[in-house]
């Protein structure tokens, strides 16, 4: 039983590591985009009003993220543990997860946070635009998403440093090695926190 949190650069391979580390575990990646898409999909009352945001690229606003976080963390297969990948973005996410945690006597265990340079995460969104044939991502616009990204995310990983559960992990290198030291430093932080 593990409830965990990947975060991690554009680029840095979360989603794929999320999908893996959650194998391992025989818990669920639950992925806000895909929570968002079968939302909107479902033309649910929570789907409709974020398509209004997300049809203007805006961010959908924290109270219609966290209802559908909260839905999905009562279905069955998350109950006895999960992968959060995109959530929380804010620490007032951080608050609304805690509070919905704690309501089921529950509590996170562990906040894997993948590290990669920037040169190599450049490298690899390049490589992949190329791959894809779209010209509009270039240097400069990646380097400006690391920049947001660091800026949306400094507070959230500042708040979990300060509990004492996040590991660090080198994200540079081939998907099985980054897999196994995920793995090998959530088992030690499981071990740690029994």
């Amino acid at each position: 039983m593990a409830r965990l949190i990947i975060m991690g650069p554009p680029g840095s391979g979360k989603g794929t590591q999320a999908e893996h580390i959650a194998r391992h575990f025989r818990i669920p990646a639950i992925s806000t985009g895909e929570i968002f898409r079968a939302h909107v999909g479902g033309k649910t009352a929570l789907g409709t009003e974020a398509s209004k945001y997300m049809d203007n690229g805006e961010f959908v606003p924290d109270h219609v993220t966290n209802a559908m976080v909260q839905q999905r963390l009562r279905d069955d297969d998350a109950r006895s543990g999960f992968l959060l990948d995109g959530y929380p973005r804010t620490t007032a996410q951080i608050h609304a997860l805690d509070t919905m945690l704690s309501g089921h006597r529950q509590r996170l265990d562990v906040v894997v946070e993948l590290a990669v340079e920037d040169d190599i995460l450049v490298a690899r969104m390049l490589h992949r635009a190329q791959e894809q044939g779209r010209s509009d991502d270039t240097a400069p616009v990646f380097r400006r998403r690391l920049e947001l990204y660091r800026e949306q995310t400094q507070a959230v990983v500042a708040q979990y440093t300060a509990r004492g559960i996040v590991v660090g992990v080198d994200g540079s290198g081939n998907r099985e090695d980054i897999t196994a030291k995920a793995i090998a430093a959530i088992e030690s932080a499981l071990g740690e926190a029994q």
